[in-house]
């Protein structure tokens, strides 16, 4: 009996000691998007200031947890009149609504389902996961990465302007394809 409770103690400390509790690190991190333009090309663009945490499961591979939040107004598309558009009533009104806020609400065959917040409306929604790995980097910090990829509808969350082009098209996509690539720093 003994040797049984002995089995599972072990067996649970290998499991908490698996997974561990990670810091995004912002410089080697980074939340991109993209949306057609007139119907023919991407626009692109980029947060520039976003924090968050997640836990990881150091022999599984799998995200545990994950939450975030993005300073809104800090949108860069390279082009400072759309950047100050972006920022309007019409789009993300970020005097109103500062943060965009993200929780992962399940972890299921490599796909991560969470909550996103946008202009104070939450919808579910449901991203690619690629496991990048983890390692001790030189200085002793152990890090873990991965990759989250998927698609919004702007519509959805209040993102509304739009102009109709003489050939029928619209200025703007609805569709937002999102691709995020996250490193964090294992929290000792």
């Amino acid at each position: 009996m003994n040797l049984k409770k002995l089995v599972v103690a072990g067996s649970l400390m290998v499991s908490v000691l698996s997974a561990g509790n990670y810091e995004v690190d912002k410089s080697h991190s980074n939340i991109a998007f993209k949306v057609k333009h007139l119907m023919l090309s991407s626009a692109k663009g980029s947060f520039d200031n976003f924090s968050g945490s997640f836990e990881y499961d150091e022999k599984s591979g799998v995200l545990k947890a994950l939450s975030g939040d993005i300073l809104s107004n800090t949108i860069y598309t390279n082009n400072e009149d759309r950047d100050k558009h972006l920022k309007a009533e019409d789009m993300l009104d970020t005097k109103k609504f500062p943060k965009i806020y993200f929780t992962l609400t399940k972890f299921e065959d490599n796909f991560v389902y969470g909550d996103i917040t946008i202009k104070g409306i939450k919808k579910n929604i449901k991203l690619v996961y690629e496991n990048n790995g983890h390692a001790k980097d030189p200085w002793g910090n152990y890090r873990a990465a991965f990759e989250l990829s998927g698609k919004i509808n702007r519509k959805d969350f209040g993102l509304t302007y739009n102009k109709l082009l003489e050939s029928g098209g619209l200025i703007v996509g609805d569709v937002v394809k999102i691709s995020i690539e996250i490193e964090g720093i294992k929290k000792l």
